[in-house]
């Protein structure tokens, strides 16, 4: 039998005045935290054990992966069986022949795609620049990683009507829980998944017309339908599946963090001016945000038996609920947390399980080179090219499924001279 000390849970009422209060899920934990000890609370789902401290991430996430596992996850309604949502011997499968696009030299493939949607930016910025027109930098970071994304997946650069159906998608996460549950989803995002159904349904007939003409590609979809002529399990619906899912990990966290970074950089532009045409800065500008804003605030994980973590006694059916977004604020491990510091990064290795933006363990994402490629791709583009000077305030955090600023982010931009 495990044994260990059980942790600290809030009284009942406290919880029931947080229910009430319909704060963010983020203030909850903020209340259970407390440094030193394993703490949580009890809702009706059962009980629920906030984990921040990096040595408690790198034990559940990292050597625990296959102990504290994900029980359903939150945008399975939108992903379908996509390798994020799948578990067991279907996960591995998908994730290994996702794998080698996305990691080490198989990221070279998508060089092109990522330079010419940022170039397509930039034109565009430099038209807005001439007319002295202002514009929304949340809109046009979001159009340059769907058309990346578009593109990895397709071959094909993005055109406006795909962009309209892709771009629902934040409509659907927006609506989905933070940290699970089964409640229906609203006729309008059960309306915008038909829609993008419909989308990749047309992108899959046409990809398949040509796969038979050719015979082959270099694009995701291509790989799949390779993946399709010898493994049964890749069905049209699977297919449709990986896709989503590809699309969704691969364009709402890197748009989000593009948006966080101008939102910083505007309010600290001696870092601005630093990191226009030096690599190493606007690498350190995006760790930097990443800490800060990491866009998979929280990552829950279920224990489905008696466990020990760190001498705790963890009782089955307990939910862990790892929070990056207060683990990066942890002023143990990052000195003066609140404060925007790129040189940070360049100073010191965080210890494991302190820095996470995109997951550890077996279940990271698999796209983490490609995320940071792109992001370095057009920050460094546009910073080199072009002064921005935010007009509008920023937006709150919004601690949904995701954390994302709420609303636009209009700009004034200038070529350099």
């Amino acid at each position: 039998m495990t044994v260990g000390t059980p942790p600290d849970f809030l009284d009942d009422d406290t919880v029931a005045a947080w229910s009430a209060s319909r704060a963010p899920l983020v203030d909850l934990l903020r209340q259970a935290r407390t440094p030193g000890r394993l703490t949580g609370f009890r809702r009706s789902g059962g009980p629920a054990v906030v984990i921040t401290e990096p040595r408690h991430v790198h034990q559940v996430l990292g050597v625990g992966g296959d102990r504290f596992v994900k029980r359903s996850h939150r945008a399975r309604p939108l992903l379908g069986d996509g390798v994020l949502s799948a578990t067991g011997d279907a996960w591995r499968s998908q994730r290994r022949l996702l794998q080698a696009m996305f990691t080490g030299r198989g990221i070279r493939r998508w060089e092109h795609h990522i330079t010419g949607a940022a170039a397509r930016v930039a034109d565009r910025w430099a038209d807005r620049a001439r007319r002295g027109e202002p514009t929304d930098i949340a809109e046009d970071v979001q159009f340059f990683t769907v058309d990346t994304i578009w593109r990895s997946l397709t071959d094909r650069p993005l055109d406006h009507a795909t962009y309209v159906d892709l771009a629902a998608v934040q409509d659907i996460v927006a609506v989905l829980p933070a940290d699970g549950g089964g409640a229906a989803l609203p006729p309008e995002a059960v309306a915008g998944i038909a829609a993008l159904d419909e989308r990749m349904s047309r992108a899959l007939a046409a990809a398949r017309t040509r796969h038979a003409a050719d015979g082959g590609g270099v694009s995701v979809l291509h790989r799949l339908l390779d993946a399709a002529g010898t493994d049964p399990a890749y069905t049209d619906r699977l297919i449709r599946d990986e896709l989503v899912t590809l699309l969704v990990a691969g364009y709402e966290s890197s748009a989000r963090t593009l948006t966080w970074a101008f939102v910083l950089l505007d309010r600290h532009p001696e870092v601005m001016e630093r990191a226009a045409g030096d690599a190493g800065a606007v690498q350190g500008v995006i760790s930097e945000t990443l800490r800060l804003y990491p866009t998979a605030w929280l990552l829950p994980r279920h224990s489905p038996a008696d466990e020990t973590l760190d001498g705790w006694h963890i009782a089955a059916g307990t939910d862990l609920l790892v929070c990056p977004y207060l683990t990066h604020r942890d002023p143990e491990v990052w000195p003066d947390p609140e404060r925007f510091d790129p040189g940070r990064f360049a100073a010191r290795t965080p210890p494991p399980g302190a820095y996470l933006p995109f997951g550890i363990g077996p279940r990271a994402c698999l796209g983490t080179r490609f995320a940071m490629r792109e992001m370095e791709e057009l920050l460094g583009a546009l910073l080199a090219r072009f002064t921005v000077e935010v007009t509008g305030p920023a937006g709150e955090p919004v601690f949904g499924i995701n954390l994302r600023p709420a609303g636009p982010l209009h700009a004034r931009i200038r070529e350099r001279t």
